[in-house]
């Protein structure tokens, strides 16, 4: 018989000025989440494997410490206002130049030195789940136009995670919103992802530089190491977006591991995808490899090229974007 989400709240500490930090724990049909208001972050996904044992397959940290000690990975973040990159930390709109954060080198990531993965979001409850919001003040980090945010936590029929993003502005300005986490199907901390079997719904996709930016081209995958439109095994060395093939239809990823039977399906409004090996986690958190991103979103330094999809939100506006993780066994 379907049940509905239950939902439960504790405490998760103080920051360094005091704010109290909440967890919530959503639960539904063998699936168990955990949603923390700093930094919106997915702290622990709970599913059964193929024997029944349940056991954590996103990555995440104990305790609120550790999240503010490494926050260079995003564990299970919700970054923004931009995420993945913009070149040379700026981008003209309507004729302005606005100069924003860099982070990485010259370059912008994830929203700047304090973005929405480093706030204490606020709380409430909703329908078989939570919603988090924030307000992000006009020249925050460099952007413009004060951004109202929610991010919309629900376990629908089955177990399923939907993730809702809604965003309004009243200026123009970019937006671009993803959850960051990464997936060990065999459990997290169990070692390396690699090998974990992937199929990604994208003929194509973004090359990048020496810079991990876009060169503005949109390539086949054909004939090349980017070509996941049949499963196969992960390897390391992806950090690229990928251009899916039909955006709100049918699956746009799964993930599969073969010995815990677990299934992760990606379903999205988003036009693309990034694939991240995270190669370069460290050996203090979860090591190399020790989990994979599929992060839902628009295409990296969009706002310096006008011929990928469009980030720009305007008064009267709404951005509106949708992602479902599902899981399953085989």
């Amino acid at each position: 018989m379907e049940t509905s989400t239950t939902t439960d709240t504790d405490g998760f500490g103080e920051t360094a000025d005091g704010t109290a930090v909440e967890r919530w724990t959503l639960e539904r049909e063998g699936t168990r989440v955990r949603v923390l208001t700093y930094g919106g972050i997915l702290q622990s996904v709970r599913t059964p494997g193929r024997d029944g044992t349940a056991d954590e397959i996103a990555l995440g940290l104990p305790d609120l410490a550790g999240y503010v000690a490494h926050a260079a990975p995003y564990f299970g973040a919700t970054v923004g206002r931009y995420a993945n990159r913009i070149g040379g930390s700026a981008f003209e709109l309507d004729g302005r130049t606005y100069e924003i954060t860099a982070n990485e080198g010259r370059n912008h990531l994830h929203g700047g030195a304090r973005g929405f993965d480093k706030r204490v979001w606020d709380a409430r409850a909703v329908e078989d789940g939570v919603e988090l919001s924030l307000v992000a003040e006009d020249g925050e980090e460099g952007f413009p136009g004060r951004l109202a945010v929610t991010v919309t936590y629900r376990l629908e029929a089955g177990g399923a995670l939907r993730i809702d993003y809604r965003a309004t502005t009243d200026a123009p300005t970019v937006v671009n919103l993803t959850d960051h986490s990464y997936w060990n199907l065999a459990g997290a901390g169990s070692g390396s992802a690699l090998g974990h079997e992937l199929r990604i719904a994208a003929g194509h996709y973004t090359p990048v530089d020496g810079e991990s930016l876009p060169t503005g081209e949109i390539a086949p995958v054909d004939g090349t190491r980017f070509d996941f439109r049949a499963a196969r095994p992960v390897e390391a060395g992806y950090d690229h977006n990928y251009v899916l093939d039909a955006p709100g239809e049918g699956v746009a990823a799964e993930l599969y591991d073969a010995g815990s039977g677990r299934v992760l399906t990606v379903r999205t409004t988003e036009p693309g995808l990034q694939l991240y090996t995270a190669d370069h986690l460290g050996e203090e958190t979860f090591g190399p490899c020790g989990g994979i991103a599929l992060e839902t979103q628009h295409f990296p330094d969009s706002p310096n090229r006008p011929a990928f999809p469009s980030t720009v939100l305007r008064p009267g506006e709404e951005f509106a974007s949708t992602t479902v993780y599902g899981f399953s066994v085989r």
